[in-house]
């Protein structure tokens, strides 16, 4: 039954993507752990462990976007929450297996441990979309995967610091202390009311998708999808990339302070909360996706001028940290469900924007393993900041030419479209 405060849409919004940001912030603690810990010294077969573990982590992830494609698409409403903390209690028992197995056996416990957790971001989005205030929900939900970045390593680095607790314990202690906050989390999720009428006028009804539908849906956008994709695992693997070795990045470049992340991931988290939330005062569906095509190549832009500034000495390396986040993110956050929530919105195609999310995700995250790989086994020789550099600069270029293709071929389609179309 849904409380009676909910009936309210201010309060409806605040509680729903408070009750987002809280969720997706939790799910953090059971994933990202375990970078916030270099393990130097330590090596497999000649490799840093380190790079074993996010590989591997990164790995399972990947995967758990694969299977999210037909689990997440089709899951029913009511199936959210409990199929919710399964996944994320299979991941932090899959910590304790990698604290209790000895190196280098525990190295598949990280695999096991980004296996359920893909899929965690996709069953959140079911809760929000398809409704009046859903670019404020979104906003909420992909502020958290900001916010909890920097904070879950400066959590786990003060826990280490204050508690003595060894490098292979750090991740799942880190992750228990956050079970009961995700327990209360999910739980006010499921007091989120269902769409109304209204929203379903507003922004197209949204239902589960079989086989055959989720083909029909890329072969009507195909075109623009695969331009958006490409664009999106360039900006995935680099972000991702940035998240995981954020410490080695920030220490090459003289920076050792771990309050660092935490610091620059909440103003970062701040901006494109108040740059997204402000798109729910756009109606027209059509113009809100063209904004965010503008604000996705600014990010764009930003990532690029900013690593030059820094390059030629004029940005200090905590500035430049900041802006190449707050780049990255301003194409990231969109991808992660505004831009697909306005794209179905704009062509009233009958559908649910988290199976285009974890889709896209798929292939990002197949994206920041080959780059992981990459520079592990093809770039060894340079420092995790050089390359970081350097990625920059290509992705600067590149995920703009993308962004624009795939924006000019959604316009035409969007004037050319005879009619409003439904599945």
């Amino acid at each position: 039954m849904t409380p009676r405060f909910l009936r309210h849409p201010t309060a409806f919004m605040l509680f729903g993507a408070t009750a987002a940001f809280c969720t997706y912030a939790c799910m953090y603690a059971f994933r990202k752990g375990i970078t916030a810990v270099t393990f130097e010294g330590m090596a497999f077969a000649g490799i840093n462990y380190k790079i074993w573990l996010v590989t591997a982590q990164v790995l399972g992830y990947a995967a758990s976007k694969g299977l999210g494609i037909k689990f997440v698409s089709e899951m029913s409403p009511g199936r959210r929450a409990g199929n919710m903390l399964l996944l994320v209690g299979m991941a932090l028992l899959a910590l304790l297996g990698f604290a209790l197995v000895p190196a280098p056996w525990n190295i598949v416990f990280l695999f096991l441990n980004g296996l359920p957790l893909g899929m965690v971001y996709g069953i959140t989005l079911g809760f929000l979309e398809g409704r009046r205030q859903t670019d404020a929900l979104v906003a909420g939900l992909t502020a958290s995967f900001i916010f909890a970045s920097g904070f879950v390593k400066t959590v786990a680095l003060s826990i280490r610091a204050s508690w003595g607790v060894t490098e292979f314990w750090l991740p799942f202690v880190t992750g228990s202390l956050f079970v009961l906050p995700m327990l209360v989390s999910v739980y006010a999720l499921t007091l989120l009311p269902p769409p109304t009428p209204e929203d379903r006028a507003l922004r197209t009804e949204r239902k589960p998708m079989n086989q055959p539908e989720r083909q029909a849906f890329v072969r009507e956008f195909g075109p623009g999808l695969a331009l958006l994709i490409a664009s999106y695992v360039l900006l995935t693997a680099f972000r991702d990339f940035r998240d995981n070795f954020g410490p080695e990045i920030m220490k090459d470049a003289g920076v050792e302070n771990p309050a660092v992340f935490a610091r620059t991931e909440t103003l970062v988290a701040l901006g494109i909360l108040v740059v997204m939330a402000l798109l729910q005062r756009v109606t027209d569906n059509f113009r809100a996706f063209a904004l965010l095509n503008g604000i996705m190549l600014t990010g764009g832009v930003l990532v690029g001028v900013s690593t030059w500034l820094y390059t030629v000495g004029t940005l200090d390396p905590g500035t430049w940290f900041l802006l190449t986040g707050l780049g990255l993110y301003m194409g990231y956050v969109p991808c992660n469900g505004l831009y697909f929530e306005r794209l179905v919105a704009a062509f009233r195609y009958v559908s649910t924007v988290g199976f285009i999310v974890t889709l896209a995700d798929w292939y990002g995250y197949l994206g920041s393993v080959g780059v992981l790989l990459y520079k592990n086994f093809g770039q060894g020789g340079i420092s995790y900041r050089e390359f970081f550099v350097s990625g920059a600069y290509i992705l600067a270029v590149v995920y703009g030419i993308l962004v624009i293709a795939s924006f000019a071929y959604f316009s035409r389609k969007f004037r050319d479209r005879p009619e409003p179309m439904v599945a």
